[in-house]
């Protein structure tokens, strides 16, 4: 195997991603060395029984949930892997790791249904006009929170093929271009007011719209319209994928809009976030086979 500089190979694989991606993967890869230095184990010679009880010390000692302990050894597995196909270890330890279960409840309700979301949006627009717009692009377009508050009044008021367009940089690096519906293109024209450059979403004191500060607005204002859930930025995200099939939206057209490479994380979403019993599959089937009395 080659000889490399542990950190130098760290830096290297962080440089593949960009803002919250490498911030979350450095934190992940900063607490498995640390492990690795605190136990005496070589990162490149760690076997799957080691990252058994990386598992267990995450659980046990640091009381991480399940979901957390899979998100770090997730980011292992995609590490290891890079490194095997750099020839730093013989085999991806992390591989057949049996990952923790993350148990959710079949009636757990992570997304503001049809009503829920226009009570909401009418809530924000009777706050203010950014509280409005910071709602409205994520609840109707399924913008990410980072990507809502990195645009500028400039990469709204463009257009391609005939629809006014959001072009900004998405998650992974790759440039996305969003159309505005009217409800979005009000909204947007009401923070920009005028303004021909600058953050699109300020804040009261005039700086550009933070996450910390976006997450006190949805939560400012669902707790304003009596929503009791716990509602968060991505909840309007979710809400966009959720609603935009009860709507009967294809789940091809879905996954696009969402922009997920990969229709399965777009259908694990649909069914994690939406249990419709009045269309479950068993109402077709009953009125096509029938029935005996």
């Amino acid at each position: 195997m080659p000889v490399i500089d542990r950190e130098f190979y760290v830096e290297s694989f962080l440089q593949r991603w960009d803002g919250n991606t490498r911030i979350s993967y450095r934190a992940d890869l900063s607490m498995f060395l640390l492990w690795c230095d605190t136990n005496g184990f070589e990162a490149f010679a760690i076997r799957r029984q080691h990252l058994e009880m990386y598992m267990r010390y995450l659980a046990d000692d640091r009381g991480n949930c399940p979901s957390t302990v899979h998100h770090r050894l997730g980011t292992l597995k995609l590490f290891y892997e890079l490194a095997l196909d750099d020839d730093l270890v013989a085999k991806n330890p992390a591989r057949l790791l049996k990952m923790p279960k993350i148990h959710r409840s079949a009636n757990e309700k992570v997304h503001l249904d049809r009503n829920e979301l226009q009570a909401v949006c009418r809530t924000a627009y009777d706050s203010s006009p950014v509280d409005y717009a910071l709602v409205v692009i994520m609840g109707y377009t399924g913008l990410r929170v980072s990507e809502v508050c990195g645009l500028d009044v400039g990469d709204v008021l463009s257009y391609s093929r005939g629809h006014r367009i959001m072009s900004f940089v998405q998650k992974g690096g790759a440039q996305a271009i969003v159309p505005q519906p009217p409800v979005v293109m009000r909204a947007i024209d009401a923070v920009v007011d005028g303004r021909s450059s600058g953050p699109l979403l300020l804040r009261r004191d005039g700086t550009r719209m933070t996450r910390r500060s976006a997450d006190r607005v949805c939560k400012r204002v669902a707790r304003a319209t009596g929503i009791t859930m716990n509602v968060s930025p991505h909840t309007f995200r979710h809400s966009m994928i959720v609603n935009a099939i009860d709507a009967g939206v294809p789940l091809r057209e879905v996954q696009l809009a969402a922009r997920h490479a990969d229709i399965s994380t777009t259908i694990g979403i649909y069914d994690r976030g939406r249990r419709n019993l009045d269309t479950h599959a068993s109402h077709t089937l009953a009125a096509y086979l029938g029935a005996v009395a």
